[in-house]
């Protein structure tokens, strides 16, 4: 245990070291997940069905980008801009949602349980079944098929896996 518990409660600097730990292991975790992603692509040919289902081929991250850059900076994404933007969006994201993990985990440990894959299928489900469509940003759920949330909800199981892991074991050198 931490010499710096009180109690039940952690002090400030526990939580710092837990959303730093957290930030690297949700970078590290969107990064595996993008490579689970592809290898599930390749496995299942899904490569030319994804860009089928997008209305305008552009991904959810690349349409948020875009929403972003249209509407705070109003500037139209040109192609290569869109290329980097969406792979932005996707990572900025994945970190953030690994900070705040991180911080949760100091603060009710109860969170880590299951080494994250609760944290990963409630972000699919907060994210990529209630955000992402109510922001306009991909279909309805009920509109994709069923081959299409399974592999999402199994890409943030490992999201959710690689950023406990990781955190944990940064946390657990820190």
């Amino acid at each position: 245990m931490n010499s710096s518990r009180r109690g039940t409660r952690r002090d400030d600097s526990d939580v710092l070291k837990g959303i730093a730990a957290g930030l690297v292991g949700g970078l590290v975790a969107s990064w595996t997940m993008n490579q689970f992603q592809a290898l599930l692509s390749t496995l299942a040919e899904e490569d030319k069905k994804s860009q089928d289902d997008s209305k305008e081929g552009d991904d959810a991250t690349v349409k948020a980008a875009s929403a972003i850059s249209e509407g705070v900076f109003n500037h139209d994404l040109t192609k290569s801009e869109k290329r980097v933007a969406g792979p932005t969006v996707h990572y900025a994201l994945g970190t953030t949602m690994g900070g705040l993990y991180g911080a949760l985990a100091e603060i009710a440990p109860i969170a880590s349980v299951g080494f994250g894959l609760a944290f990963g299928a409630i972000f699919w489900v907060a994210a990529d079944e209630a955000a992402v469509p109510a922001l306009g940003l991909s279909k309805s759920p009920t509109e994709s098929p069923l081959s299409t949330h399974a592999s999402a909800l199994a890409s943030h199981l490992v999201y959710g896996l690689t950023t406990d892991l990781v955190r944990r074991a940064l946390r657990s050198a820190l």
